[in-house]
């Protein structure tokens, strides 16, 4: 009965090793280039900027929302952020892995940044690419990355924005992800930055005049945005 016991518990071993080495790869944490024709030239811009520009106090890091600087935002930006010595390294629908790809093609180390400000991840939620605990996983990954090529920079991590008029099942996977990044900030050398509850009301909806799609920003809501963070980043 002893050696039965055995056998049958060195096979459940095996199988338990089989099943974690058969285990799919996180692809938000693996780098993947974008391959979508119209938005190869934003991507080749922001791996330009990253390599060409000498240096840059503030590094910002993200998808369409930071991007957004350049568009809704741009007075926002040039009154507030840009004489800081902004640089802006958004790209539209990035997601995680994107992102990760980005900064092995074009570290920002020399760059010497002294604050890098970082917002992604609602695209992999969004486009139904990856899990909750995926995108955790791909931020995670993106923040171990800034800290290995800015050792010396504040990281501030955006906690996801809300998105959607009202209450649905992203945004609690939203405030899953950012419950998270927020009980590891301390380990994790980085900051987290709640700005996106702002757009929150009581009953729990997102007005249009903040986000006109319910995702991303409006002018004002940039506004609003530029002169939170401001202040962090001449702190």
């Amino acid at each position: 009965m002893k050696l039965l016991a055995c056998i049958i518990a060195a096979a459940l071993g095996s199988l338990l090793l089989q099943d974690r080495s058969d285990k799919p790869v996180n692809t938000a944490t693996v780098p993947s280039a974008r391959t979508e024709p119209g938005i190869l030239e934003r991507q080749a811009e922001c791996v330009r900027r990253a390599r060409e520009t000498k240096s840059a106090n503030v590094v910002w890091i993200g998808d369409s929302i930071t991007q957004g600087w350049e568009g809704p935002g741009r007075a926002a930006w040039s009154e507030r952020l840009e004489p800081l010595g902004s640089l802006n390294l958004g790209v539209s629908g990035d997601r995680t892995e994107h992102v990760l790809w980005r900064l092995a093609s074009a570290p920002i180390t020399h760059l010497a940044p002294k604050v890098v400000v970082l917002l992604i991840g609602t695209n992999n939620l969004g486009h139904e690419t990856h899990t909750c605990e995926q995108t955790l996983e791909g931020i995670r990954r993106v923040i171990a990355v800034l800290r290995e090529q800015a050792p010396g920079a504040r990281l501030l991590v955006h906690e996801i924005f809300p998105r959607g008029e009202r209450f649905n099942s992203m945004r609690g996977d939203i405030a899953q992800i950012n419950q998270a990044l927020r009980s590891a900030q301390s380990a994790g050398g980085y900051r987290t930055l709640s700005i996106g509850d702002a757009w929150v009301h009581a009953d729990g909806t997102i007005a249009a005049s903040d986000m006109p799609d319910f995702l991303h920003l409006s002018a004002s809501a940039y506004a609003q945005w530029a002169a939170a963070i401001e202040p962090l980043l001449r702190d």
